[in-house]
């Protein structure tokens, strides 16, 4: 074998124990299409800080050949999706083929690497089944993240579990740790079984991180289909009952991975009290601590809105959100054929497309919707983005009503292609970022972060990450929270009604009759966003809370 794995710096204190990190996407750069959403971003910060931080971290991910899927419009501007075959200069194919067993046949995968000084990410390891000794089926395990058909979806689990444990043993690293970023790569726990062949010898080496707030977001599967299939590594399902338990006759993946890990950790302080009530009642569960989401700092932010803010300096900042505005500008014009103001109040709205995040909430009063985007001395302008799961058919849908519904206001718009990119051009471009999840759905969510690291002022529902930040109108605002008790509509129209009256009577106002005001709500929540929303700090209680229990 002659790959060598070296990290490029002398392990920090503290930082030396050898832990692998998986995960399903890693959203590391824009050209490195792997990804899809807020799990993805969050792994691609904490592969940067760990980086940052000279851990002992290697990530293990899957290198997915059309990606997520491309964001494109159809002749009507309504959603489509395009699915590309990806090719990267920048990855290493190692001379390694690693071999697992999916429906009772052999699978080969190629190892592809991402060395650190590419991207300033610690080692990433990227499994992929294109290769040509499989029949097309097998090659199809790694063309598209989250597949829609079941089977491909749970050989994606082993080729990431089983795949990702055998290529470690195949490059001679030892790891201290396997830190699972939510419950797809449990395979490998039954892979360290069968190396091991004591249930406690493994759940010394397992750690896991839960994001689902909600029952139902957790995967259940018929045990005997994920026999067949080889996701239990060759163990009998009584055997894999008397180790995990299943719940009802079904197994649990979740249920399972805090059942065979040490450690768990949610990732907001709302959420560990939200996954403990929701598993509480399971025997034999690790213990869930809370670990908060963060996002990367020197990847995210604008170095001169940062200057601007360490210098306090209200001139200085008003001028470059102008200038940073302006090159956001410069693509919705592209895109849609409007043209924005760069004095006008700008409202995003960005995020995953998915039913409880509700995009379009603030439509929801059209006559009041039209009064604030039609107000000549106070003018707003609005800009939606995000993509949805391309058969989640009714946030398709909102997409596309979104498309029709804004075609007929100068100010108003949606865009397409929500990766890394223009995500980041969205948060220093926008003035206030809204976020208006149901709650408490909402497990953490990132993006507020990263916007206020580029003066955008949250705008929120007061649910996940905001619970740990938000002071309504020092560092952000923050709608009341609902009766959730109500029925869901009541719920909706209480949020839609605050969310219309702290606009106008509040936000508006502010950033047209105070911008001294406006600025200096900013700087604090520049600073009160750098003192614990920084990856860095996320990565330190990682080894300080979870690799060292």
């Amino acid at each position: 074998m002659s790959f060598k794995l070296k990290h490029p710096y002398t392990f920090g204190k503290g930082y030396e124990k050898p832990v692998a990190y998986f995960s399903m996407e890693f959203a590391i750069d824009q050209p490195l299409k792997i990804y899809s959403g807020g799990l993805g971003f969050l792994a691609g910060s904490h592969m940067r800080s760990a980086y940052d931080l000279k851990q002992n971290l290697v990530g293990i991910g899957i290198l997915w050949k059309y990606g997520y899927y491309d964001q494109v419009r159809k002749h009507n501007n309504e959603l489509d999706a395009l699915w590309q075959e990806r090719h990267y200069n920048f990855l290493e194919e190692l001379d390694l083929v690693i071999e697992v067993q999916v429906d009772g046949h052999p699978v080969k995968a190629k190892v592809f690497y991402l060395p650190p000084h590419v991207f300033n990410t610690v080692p990433l390891f990227l499994l992929s089944t294109d290769h040509p000794d499989n029949d097309h089926l097998a090659q199809t395990i790694t063309h598209k993240l989250y597949d829609n058909n079941i089977a491909t979806r749970i050989a994606q689990y082993i080729l990431l579990g089983v795949g990702g444990a055998k290529l470690l043993e195949a490059i001679g690293h030892e790891v201290d740790l396997y830190h699972f970023n939510e419950a797809h790569a449990l395979p490998a726990a039954f892979r360290l079984l069968e190396k091991y062949g004591d249930a406690e010898k493994v759940r010394e080496k397992l750690v896991f991180t839960t994001h689902t707030p909600v029952k139902a977001g957790n995967e259940v599967n018929d045990p005997h289909f994920l026999h067949k299939l080889g996701f239990f590594n060759g163990f009998s399902i009584r055997e894999v009952d008397e180790l995990v338990g299943l719940d009802q006759g079904m197994f649990n993946h979740t249920l399972a991975a805090l059942r065979m890990s040490k450690i768990a950790n949610a990732v907001s302080k709302k959420h560990q009290s939200v996954s403990s009530a929701m598993w509480g009642a399971y025997e034999n569960i690790c213990d869930i601590i809370p670990i908060t989401n963060a996002q990367n700092k020197s990847y995210w932010t604008d170095k001169e809105i940062e200057a601007a803010k360490v210098k306090r300096n209200t001139k200085k900042f008003i001028k470059r959100k102008k200038e940073m505005k302006k090159e956001l500008f410069q693509l919705v014009a592209d895109q849609t054929g409007k043209i924005f103001d760069e004095n006008a109040l700008t409202i995003v709205w960005a995020r995953r497309f998915a039913g409880y995040k509700r995009a379009d909430l603030i439509a929801r009063d059209v006559e009041r919707f039209e009064r604030l985007l039609n107000n000549t001395n106070y003018p707003v302008q609005i800009i939606w983005a995000g993509k949805p799961y391309p058969l989640d058919h009714s946030a398709v849908s909102t997409f596309n009503w979104l498309v029709h519904f804004t075609r007929k206001y100068h100010n108003a718009t949606i865009l397409t292609g929500y990766e890394l990119s223009l995500s980041a051009l969205m948060k220093k471009g926008s003035d206030v970022w809204l976020n208006n999840p149901r709650i408490p759905l909402e497990a953490s969510g990132t993006s507020g972060m990263t916007s206020a690291m580029n003066g955008s002022l949250n705008f929120s529902t007061n649910d996940g990450w905001i619970l740990e930040f938000g002071k309504h109108g020092e560092n952000s605002f923050v709608i009341p929270e609902a009766d959730l008790t109500k029925p869901e509509g009541e719920q909706d129209q209480h949020d839609a009604d605050h969310m219309m009256r702290i606009l106008e009577e509040e936000i508006v106002p502010m950033y047209y009759d105070d911008p001294e005001r406006w600025a200096e709500v900013n700087f604090q929540s520049m600073q009160d966003v750098d003192k614990y929303f920084r990856a860095s700090r996320m990565a330190d209680e990682y080894y300080k809370k979870l690799y060292a229990h």
